[in-house]
């Protein structure tokens, strides 16, 4: 899993079908807690997509005797201790889009079959490219979108307990309350990339199921000194 590196560090654009790692930081914490290879659909100076396939082994956060982490009531499910343990991605696939700069992705689900089931904003700080991937941190704080154009908001309990549990402080609840408006105003208009066509998107029968490296964890070299 290699890629090309510009001059002065940053990463090149990535060939569609390289391998990459989409990963997340703990919140309040810089250890990777989510980490999932994907498949490169296409990036470009407007979007970056890839394709989380079925089956894929990822890093996923637990707590510390191995318990899901959403089998945990939600008012000590961000205080309990944790660490994460191997997993594999079940069920249909997952397109992921992101639009460089903007605190959002976009996730593509699809039901057996490829019947189209909905978008999903999740909302994060913008992606930081690197020679491997790309990393970011959830915001908690997600949107459901429906073939309908209708949407809703999800997991503002969880946006809500975070609070409380010290792992985001009033400035960045604020920030990222801004962010969903924007992304409000994106669906409400029907604007990139909920009116590309991405929902009729299917991926390449030759694509191989991405490997989860060992280092997995490996601190890129922008942020190691």
């Amino acid at each position: 899993m290699t890629t090309e590196v510009a001059a002065g560090g940053s990463p090149a654009r990535w060939a569609p079908g390289t391998r990459i790692l989409w990963r997340y930081r703990e919140n309040a914490g810089r250890r990777f807690h989510i980490v999932r290879p994907v498949t490169v659909v296409r990036d470009d100076e407007e979007i970056l997509a890839v394709w989380l396939a079925p089956g894929t082994e990822c890093v996923k956060p637990v707590l510390a005797d191995g318990t899901s982490v959403h089998q945990e009531p939600l008012r000590t499910r961000y205080t309990k201790p944790r660490s994460v343990q191997r997993d594999r991605w079940f069920g249909t696939g997952v397109l992921k889009l992101a639009r460089p700069g903007e605190p959002w992705s976009v996730w593509l689900f699809w039901e057996p079959g490829w019947q189209f089931k909905n978008w999903y904003v999740n909302l994060e700080e913008p992606l930081a490219r690197w020679s491997g991937g790309v990393d970011s941190e959830d915001h908690f704080l997600d949107i459901s979108v429906h073939p309908d154009r209708s949407w809703h908001w999800r997991d503002e309990d969880e946006f809500a307990q975070a609070q409380r549990d010290g792992l985001m402080d009033d400035q960045l609840a604020a920030r990222v309350r801004r962010a969903g408006r924007d992304a409000v105003e994106v669906i409400r208009a029907w604007g990139p990339p909920f009116a590309d066509g991405w929902q009729h998107w299917r991926p390449d029968p030759a694509w191989a199921v991405p490997s989860l490296p060992e280092d997995w964890d490996r601190t890129p070299a922008h942020m190691s000194s």
